[in-house]
């Protein structure tokens, strides 16, 4: 163990830095998909209920990006709070799911301006749940591996 060192970072903390991260790189994916055209849904339609409708601009994407970077801590500290010590892919796909379900039928009256979900073409609801599949596994697997790598820490701190 010498010449190692570790960071001393909490595991919230790192969970905060995940949700965030996963947020901003969720919402400038979703930005690539639209302009792409794999999707009918903007990022921006988060702020719809508080805004109405917004033009296209670079200031529209740092703002949405940073909503959904805030957003998306909320996910990670469930994640944390609930499944940090699960070590498989699959709770993050699981994971991922559930968010889809939540946000398209649970949150769906928030947003007047969005259609049902059996409404959108099939390409921009597979583009969707695999982007949310995607997004899981990323908060759960960033998770899942920062817990085992700290209880591996404490282990060798332990054996010094």
């Amino acid at each position: 163990m010498e010449n190692e060192t570790y960071y001393n970072i909490s595991l919230l903390t790192l969970a905060i830095v995940t949700g965030l991260t996963a947020g901003i790189f969720g919402c400038l994916m979703g930005y690539a998909l639209y302009y792409l055209n794999f999707t009918e849904i903007r990022p921006n339609i988060i702020l719809t209920p508080v805004a109405g409708g917004w033009k296209s601009n670079w200031a529209e994407i740092i703002i949405v990006s940073m909503v959904y970077g805030l957003i998306s801590i909320v996910p990670a500290l469930i994640y944390y709070a609930l499944l940090r010590k699960k070590k498989s892919f699959a709770w993050g796909i699981l994971y991922g799911a559930v968010l889809f379900v939540v946000v398209f039928f649970v949150l769906h009256p928030l947003y007047p301006n969005a259609k049902l979900l059996i409404t959108y073409e099939l390409n921009t609801v597979l583009t969707g749940l695999t982007s949310f599949l995607l997004y899981g596994v990323f908060i759960g697997y960033s998770i899942s591996y920062e817990y085992e790598e700290s209880i591996y820490v404490k282990k060798l701190k332990g054996h010094s």
